[in-house]
């Protein structure tokens, strides 16, 4: 039987939703963006979606790419 995937932590599923809007704000698809990060497009919905969370190296290529500073890239992932 398989295992039930865990729940999306909040502050992941934020992140994701700042990475969405930051790409369609620079007019980029998942896979513009993911060809300019390196990174796969099934990674960048991962992320977008709150399943994964990218890497401090991947986050800051995201942030370039994407041309925003931390805070908007991590907006509404207050310590809870």
């Amino acid at each position: 039987m398989p295992s039930r995937k865990p729940e999306s932590c909040p502050h992941r599923k934020r992140l994701g939703k700042n990475v969405a809007t930051l790409r369609a704000r620079r007019d980029l698809t998942q896979e513009g963006l993911a060809e300019k990060v390196g990174v796969s497009a099934r990674y960048i919905q991962n992320v977008e979606a709150g399943d994964n969370f990218p890497s401090l190296p991947t986050l800051a290529r995201l942030r370039a790419v994407l041309r925003c500073d931390w805070n908007e890239l991590f907006a509404g992932c207050d310590k809870v």
